[in-house]
């Protein structure tokens, strides 16, 4: 009877309550981590793996070498280096002037009240709603007679691909940069414009400094969205210098007999630099954008 006691009042012991609660969490994440990881070991070990093969693959492979990395590189046929240059260019082009033009849109919804306003943050939502590859058919034929007379903003080109980018990330992310404008006070626009402050003033000076995280936020979601865009680069560039990183990765496994994994696992890693890069310098940024805004002071 007095072991049984013993061993309840151990149980219900707060001590060893936090202690039961600690592990778990530890187990829990050790699990969690593991499952997160699998995938970039299991891309790492078929980059390395020079047999070209999935079906076969092994986790630690018998032959492995750096092959991959070296054909990738020094192929002149498929330029790696070009195309993840032209995905870093336009996935930057893209996400300046997102922000931009997100900016001021957001600001001209948050701090002024004009007919239709309502009316246009709806139909913003709602063009938000359908994607760009539904309208696949009339933004190629668009950018065909944009080519004619723009010849750097139709098909093939760098710009044109930018500009169909712009078209679908704006909707979106000027509702998001407006709800973070209504958390700013506007005792602080009031005080600049008494103080003989224009609205630009006020928008350069006082409301874009303060929202520089969700910047940053809506910066990097863009740059992502772009940066990892297959479908719309695929179908609006032909030429070969003129191809993404994803595009030009994706011609590695097209076709049935001639899927080349090693080359595409060993690509991919090396893509995924410029990303992993930019969340590391920006990571507090971007936690602080996420969360700011969430509760109305």
């Amino acid at each position: 009877m007095s072991k049984l006691i013993w061993v309840k009042n151990i149980v219900l012991s707060p001590i060893c309550r936090k202690k039961i609660q600690l592990i778990l969490r530890i187990v829990i994440g050790i699990l969690a981590a593991i499952y997160a990881l699998f995938a970039v070991v299991w891309i790492l070990s078929a980059s390395i793996n020079p047999l070209h093969s999935l079906a076969t693959q092994q986790l630690i492979p018998e032959s492995a070498s750096f092959r991959n990395y070296k054909d990738l590189l020094s192929d002149p046929i498929n330029p790696f280096a070009l195309w993840m240059w032209n995905s870093i260019k336009i996935s930057t082009i893209t996400s300046a002037l997102c922000v931009f033009i997100t900016s001021l849109g957001a600001y001209a919804f948050s701090r002024f009240r004009f007919s239709g306003q309502k009316n246009l943050l709806v139909t913003l939502l709602l063009v938000q709603i359908f994607p760009n590859t539904l309208a696949m058919v009339s933004l190629y034929l668009i950018l065909h007679q944009i080519g004619n007379y723009i010849p750097m903003m139709g098909l093939n080109s760098h710009g044109g691909l930018i500009l169909v980018y712009l078209g679908g990330v704006l909707g979106g992310n000027v509702w998001l940069m407006k709800g973070f404008f209504d958390s700013i006070p506007r005792s602080l626009d009031e005080s600049a414009l008494i103080d003989g402050a224009s609205h630009w003033k006020v928008f350069w000076y006082i409301i874009l400094p303060l929202a520089r995280p969700m910047l940053v936020v809506i910066g990097i979601l863009t740059f992502i969205g772009t940066y990892g865009d297959v479908i719309l680069a695929r179908v609006l560039l032909k030429n070969i210098e003129q191809l993404t990183l994803s595009v030009g990765l994706w011609m590695f496994i097209d076709g049935w007999y001639s899927e080349r994994w090693g080359l595409f696992a060993a690509g991919a890693l090396m893509g995924a630099t410029p990303i992993l890069v930019v969340f590391y310098l920006l990571q507090d940024l971007i936690v602080s954008g996420l969360t700011k805004g969430a509760v109305k002071d």
